[in-house]
């Protein structure tokens, strides 16, 4: 496994080089690593069967920052399209694949919605590093575009989630669960209430006992293990999200002892340079690329399809804002990118043994694929162009 370990760290690193020298995405190198060395099986067995768990620890890890970057005065004034848009894009995404999929991949309505539920997610992995950046170079910042697209994104997986896990009892035969879509708002506002009592008692704790920051940084990523396992071990019918109560525990914190958060944001972000590489990678190794087969056109008619009504989403989420039309549009080019759900449940409907499994997960690789570098370029290129950039 160490060996595997040496591979992903040090391909990533310089394919991800790579890639960023031919003005690319560094992501698009290090998805590239993961594909080559899956392909070739030069990766531990036993490193693949814990790969779910080490993209989670990424993930987290990225949320956590998150949320030690965002303040509660800006949550305040962009809330209700940041609130919007954790629901209402990967909303109509999923409409848009159910009414696609079916003439253009052969699906049935209630197959289609699962492989919309698959689709749907934006990646945080790819959007929450990128707006990071925005915030620090305060680009957009004078109208909280960033911010409002990072808390967006951070929330946007739960909907997703929680709709993969509706049409998918439906695809097996289950009854359609009211306390399903009752639970989407409950996880969410549990989780941030949660997440907001540890954010608290840590400030607490940090300012009573002198730690180093190393120390905080050890302290804060066991208390978001901690929440996300309190997820998984709850039972379904209390509804409770671990990750909204990880960027909400984060985000507390900022407020409580603002000077310190900024500090342990700073060490998260030494640590993200190896979680970066270890998450994207092991995303592309994951990808089965023989599994988009003989259907990849009209799969990739179906994403770019159902992207348009994802456009349409973000574009109701800004009505009633005070952003121009440039603005919008990047917010639509920045809401693009899908890699770490569709690369944890793509895969899920083949293993339930459901007909459409093979044409879903082909969805999933190719909306990989082609929605995290594209996404991801799209937005580093045109920022500069449609953002305003605060003065220093």
């Amino acid at each position: 496994m160490l060996l595997s370990a040496a591979l992903i760290l040090l391909s990533g690193l310089i394919l991800g080089e790579t890639a960023g020298k031919l003005h690319l995405p560094k992501l698009t190198g290090m998805i590239a690593a993961g594909l080559i060395l899956g392909s070739l099986g030069w990766l531990d067995p036993a490193m693949m069967s814990i790969s779910a768990d080490l993209r989670k620890i990424a993930l987290i890890m990225i949320l956590t920052r998150a949320g030690l970057n965002l303040k509660i005065s800006d949550l305040k004034k962009c809330g209700r399209p940041a609130l919007l848009m954790s629901f209402i894009p990967a909303g109509c995404e999923i409409v848009g694949v159910t009414l696609l999929a079916p003439p253009l991949l052969g699906l049935d309505y209630a197959e289609a919605a699962l492989m919309g539920s698959v689709l749907g997610a934006v990646s945080p992995a790819v959007v929450v590093p990128r707006m990071l950046t925005l915030i620090e170079e305060k680009r957009g910042t004078d109208k909280l575009i960033p911010q409002m697209i990072l808390a967006g994104a951070s929330m946007d997986d739960v909907f997703v989630i929680v709709m993969f896990s509706v049409f998918s009892g439906i695809c097996t035969g289950g009854d359609f669960s009211a306390l399903s879509i009752v639970n989407i708002p409950v996880a969410i506002i549990s989780g941030a209430a949660v997440g907001v009592l540890c954010g608290i008692l840590l400030a607490l704790i940090f300012s009573r006992v002198h730690l180093r920051d190393s120390l905080k940084v050890v302290i804060l990523l066991s208390v978001a293990f901690l929440l996300v396992t309190l997820e998984d071990c709850l039972p379904d019918f209390i509804g409770f999200s671990g990750l909204v109560a990880v960027i909400a525990c984060g985000i507390s914190l900022r407020w409580k002892a603002p000077e310190r958060a900024v500090r342990v944001s700073r060490k998260y972000g030494s640590m993200w340079t190896a979680a970066e590489i270890m998450l994207f990678v092991l995303v592309g190794a994951q990808v089965d690329i023989s599994a988009a087969g003989a259907i990849w056109l009209p799969v990739l008619g179906v994403i770019f399809g159902a992207l348009a009504f994802r456009f349409i989403g973000v574009g109701i989420c800004m009505i009633k804002t005070k952003l121009s039309f440039r603005e919008r549009l990047f917010c639509m080019i920045a809401y693009m990118p899908k890699a770490t759900v569709q690369a944890a449940i793509g895969g899920v409907p083949l293993a339930m043994g459901l007909s459409c499994g093979n044409t879903i997960l082909a969805g999933a690789v190719i909306a990989i694929l082609v929605t995290a570098a594209l996404g991801a370029f799209l937005t580093g290129i045109t920022a500069p162009k449609l953002l305003h950039q605060e003065e220093a």
